[in-house]
């Protein structure tokens, strides 16, 4: 099944000036890690995590879009992906396993969320003892960019004000990305 918004999504995720590869060196994530992939899109990140997880670990695509997670479902299983667990988004509800998580991702997708800090907060109860949250956010960019026009972006000093709020600590803050913010917290 074809989703073009999903193709494209994985794309821009996938595009070099991202620097998908550092990300995902970035996070450390090991053979048999359980990650939450929040926003999964098209699910770029979902299949790379799925594959350095392999076969004792596991990785929730979440999204709000029934559509993506089909996408993500589909391109799995031609993948030969097993490890991959949809998870549909919808309001305050989200199906994943307490304690369970060694890392949640959420890449360009925070500027989404109303209630950032009791979002956030509530994640918390999903992680390991040791888990992480890794969170990308757009910059806000020249005065005429998409990001600034239309909110697609949260200052870093938002970030992390609000992650604090939300009980988490600030151990890492990466900055080879020319676009985006890149921070990584612990509970």
């Amino acid at each position: 099944m074809r989703n073009l918004k999903a193709e494209m999504f994985n794309r821009k995720a996938s595009d070099p000036r991202n620097m998908p590869d550092s990300v995902i060196e970035a996070l450390g994530i090991e053979a048999g890690h359980s990650v939450a992939d929040i926003g999964a899109g098209g699910g770029y990140f979902t299949f790379r995590f799925a594959e350095i997880a392999g076969d004792n670990g596991m990785v929730y695509a979440v999204d709000s879009n029934p559509e993506f997670l089909n996408f993500i479902e589909e391109s799995a299983r031609e993948r030969g992906l097993n490890n991959i667990s949809t998870v549909l988004h919808q309001g305050d509800v989200l199906a994943l396993p307490e304690g369970g998580l060694n890392l949640i991702f959420m890449r360009n997708v925070t500027h989404h969320i109303e209630d950032r800090v009791g979002y956030l907060a509530n994640l918390g109860r999903f992680l390991k003892e040791d888990g992480k949250v890794a969170i990308i956010e757009y910059k806000k960019g020249g005065i005429l960019s998409f990001r600034r026009l239309f909110g697609h972006y949260i200052p870093l000093e938002t970030i992390k004000s609000e992650m604090e709020d939300a009980g988490y600590t600030l151990i890492r803050k990466h900055d080879f990305l020319p676009e985006q913010h890149f921070t990584i917290y612990s509970k």
